[in-house]
C-alpha cells in the first residue's frame, strides 16, 4: 500500500513538472500588427514548448493591461502586448482606469517594434494638414484605446477640436480602412506597425478606384509633434514611414511610439526566460509571419533596460546579461 502512494506520488509530481504554466497573450483588433504578432508569438512559444499559450483578440493596449492587472491568477498569467506610451500611464496611474489601481505588477519581457501614429486620408478628400481635419467625417480610433489618445494629442498640438468634425467615429483600423474605401468616412488615425495590412489593402483598392491614399505628415519639430513628446519624454520618437510601404507620393515624417511585451511579476523566472528565448531563438519565424518584427531585436530590449520607469522581467534580464548586452 505504502509503495502504491509512492508511486501515486511520484506520477503526480511527475505530471505538475511537466505541466507549462499558461499565459494568455492579449494582441488587437483585427488587421492591426498586434492581432497577427500576438498569434504568431504563441505559435513560437507552443511549438517550442515554452509555455503553454493562448492569443487572444482585444481592444489593444489597454484592454491588454487590465486583462493582466486583474486576471492573472489560478496557475493562468495574462501577458500584454502593449505600446510603451500605454504602458508608461499604466503603471503610474496617470490613465483614468488606472488612477484607483495601477498596474504596478507589469514587468517588460521584450521590445517588437515602433508603432507610427497613422492619419490616414486620401488625395481626393483634399485634407493636406492635421487642421483641414475640421469639417471632415474622422475615426480617432477605438474608445480608450492608445490610439485615440495619441488622436486626441495631435489634435490638441495641432489646434483641432473633436467638436469642429462634421461627424466623429471611434473605428477599429479594419473598420476605419473600409469606410474610407467606400467613402463614408474622410480620414482616420491609426497608432501602429508599419505596415499595417488594413491601410496596405486600402492603399490597392484606392489605386483601382483612380485614387491614391495620403498619410498627414507631422513634422517633428512642429508645436503639434513638440506636445505629444512632452506628454511621453523619451517614449515618443520622429519617424518615417518610406513612400514604397503604401504607395505614397513621398516619405512621410511622423511620430512613432515603441510597443513591448509585458507580463506579470507573479511570472515565474524560468518561464519569462523560456518566453524571451524561444522568441528570439525563432525570430526569423517570427518576421516571416509578421513584417514589423523585422525591428524586433535583443539590441532594442536592451537598449530600453532602464529608460522606463517599469522593471524588466527576471527571466528577460537574465537572457539579456547572457548575450551581454546588460550587466
Amino acid at each position: 500500500m505504502k509503495r502504491t502512494l509512492i508511486l501515486i506520488g511520484l506520477v503526480a509530481l511527475g505530471l505538475a513538472l511537466a505541466q507549462k504554466p499558461k499565459v494568455v497573450i492579449g494582441t488587437g483588433s483585427t488587421g492591426g500588427v498586434f492581432f497577427y504578432y500576438g498569434t504568431a508569438m504563441a505559435d513560437i512559444l507552443n511549438k517550442a514548448g515554452a509555455v503553454e499559450a493562448q492569443p487572444v483578440q482585444t481592444g489593444g493596449s489597454y484592454d491588454n493591461l487590465q486583462l493582466l492587472r486583474d486576471r492573472t491568477g489560478g496557475g493562468t498569467y495574462y501577458c500584454a502586448l502593449t505600446t510603451t506610451d500605454s504602458a508608461y500611464v499604466a503603471y503610474t496611474g496617470e490613465e483614468p482606469r488606472f488612477k484607483e489601481k495601477p498596474a504596478k505588477n507589469q514587468r517588460v519581457l521584450f521590445y517588437m517594434y515602433p508603432s507610427f501614429i497613422h492619419l490616414v486620408t486620401t488625395e481626393k478628400t483634399g485634407i493636406k494638414v492635421v487642421q483641414d481635419l475640421k469639417g471632415k467625417r474622422v475615426s480617432t480610433g477605438q474608445p480608450g484605446s492608445s490610439t485615440e489618445n495619441l488622436a486626441l494629442l495631435v489634435l490638441q498640438g495641432a489646434g483641432v477640436k473633436p467638436e469642429s468634425f462634421a461627424k466623429r467615429e471611434r473605428l477599429p483600423v479594419a473598420e476605419g480602412a473600409k469606410a474610407l474605401a467606400e467613402g463614408t468616412l474622410d480620414a482616420f488615425f491609426w497608432v501602429g506597425g508599419v505596415p499595417t495590412s488594413s491601410i496596405v489593402e486600402l492603399s490597392q483598392t484606392l489605386a483601382r478606384k483612380g485614387d491614391r491614399i495620403y498619410l498627414v505628415p507631422i513634422d517633428p519639430k512642429s508645436t503639434t509633434a513638440q506636445v505629444v513628446m512632452k506628454k511621453f519624454p523619451g517614449l515618443v520618437d520622429p519617424y518615417k514611414v518610406p513612400k514604397n510601404i503604401y504607395n505614397t507620393r513621398t516619405d512621410v515624417p511622423g511620430l512613432a511610439t515603441g510597443n513591448i511585451v509585458v507580463c506579470p511579476d507573479t511570472l515565474p523566472a524560468e518561464a519569462g526566460y523560456a518566453i524571451v528565448k524561444a522568441v528570439f531563438e525563432n525570430l526569423d519565424t517570427l518576421r516571416t509571419a509578421v513584417a514589423a518584427a523585422k525591428d524586433t531585436s535583443l539590441e532594442a530590449t536592451a537598449r530600453l533596460h532602464g529608460r522606463l520607469p517599469i522593471p524588466f522581467h527576471p527571466g528577460a534580464e537574465r537572457y539579456l546579461k547572457e548575450k551581454g548586452l546588460i550587466k
